[in-house]
């Protein structure tokens, strides 16, 4: 698992940031030009999050919106005339 999670982003790093084209960067990686494509649209959704990284983004993003609602009613309630 973490040699599949290596190369993907070895394979990100070169489809982004290497001299060549798709085309070249796939063969060069030996993966079909199709795969390197999905792997970077998923690289870009996920950046290379780890699987625990990823099973956590819900719990997050489910603590900010609350946070964000407790934000609010406190600002409201600061302008409250007292």
């Amino acid at each position: 698992m973490a040699r599949a999670a290596e190369f993907r982003r070895e394979a990100l790093c070169l489809y982004r940031d290497g001299p060549r084209g798709q085309r070249q960067t796939a063969a060069q990686l030996g993966i079909a030009l199709g795969m390197l494509r999905t792997l970077a649209r998923q690289g870009e959704v996920g950046e290379g999050l780890t699987s625990e990284e990823r099973a956590e983004l819900p719990r997050l993003r489910r603590e900010v919106r609350i946070l964000r609602e407790e934000k609010a009613i406190l600002r409201k309630k600061a302008l409250l005339p007292s």
